[in-house]
């Protein structure tokens, strides 16, 4: 009962951050929006000019309006999660797929278990935590992905994301997951609590701790129904 109340709280509060996200990223784009049009009047409108210190001046704010637009961007991603469009996986075209972007060691067989997961929710949250790994210090050549496909308590899959880095204080380990927490100092906190939702959203369970040789461990459990 504990662990359900446990639960249900944490999709209370991410329900709430949700609801405060997509009020702010609103109001944020509507301001975001004609300034950026205004930007490029003022650009064209100008251009005969050439002045470099105007054109400094217009490049800055276009500079600052578009990252704005993507910093929005994250955290409307993770308010508007849309439901999960299941198909089987081709484990090894996605895996192909990831060790393009972010190198790693695959220590298991591919699974072999017919199962239906969103490809590309999955590969997000694969892109997420490997991409965290190879940021935590750890040399390249020892980030790992294993599976396991597992029948206790029910038929599923055991994906393991593993580095040889730093890891987590227990500090980090127990807020890691959850929005706008984040340790590095461009980050936006939203990549773990993203894994979580769209793990959760196709009724699996992400968990963290550290390891004893060092590094973290990363484990995501997926039913195969």
């Amino acid at each position: 009962m504990l662990k359900q109340l446990t639960k249900e709280l944490n999709r209370q509060e991410v329900a709430v951050w949700k609801k405060v996200i997509r009020i702010i990223s609103h109001e944020l784009n509507n301001s975001v929006a004609p300034i950026a049009s205004m930007v490029n009047s003022g650009k064209h409108l100008t251009q005969h000019l050439d002045n470099p210190k105007l054109q400094l001046i217009f490049d800055t704010i276009e500079n600052r309006t578009t990252h704005l637009s993507q910093f929005i961007s994250h955290y409307a991603q993770f308010a508007k999660l849309p439901l999960p469009q299941k198909t089987l996986i081709d484990w090894a075209k996605m895996t192909q797929q990831l060790a393009q972007q972010y190198p790693f060691n695959l220590l298991s067989p591919l699974p072999t278990m017919p199962i239906e997961l969103d490809a590309v929710q999955l590969e997000q949250v694969f892109i997420n935590l490997l991409k965290n790994a190879h940021e935590s210090g750890a040399k390249a050549d020892t980030v790992s992905l294993m599976f396991e496909e597992v029948t206790h308590p029910v038929n599923g899959l055991l994906v393991k994301v593993e580095d040889q880095g730093s890891g987590m204080s227990t500090e980090v380990l127990s807020q890691a997951l959850l929005p706008f927490y984040s340790t590095k100092q461009s980050g936006t906190g939203i990549g773990l609590p993203l894994c979580r939702e769209i793990i959760e959203a196709h009724g699996g369970r992400i968990s963290m701790q550290n390891r004893v040789e060092g590094g973290l461990s990363v484990k995501v459990w997926l039913p195969s129904q």
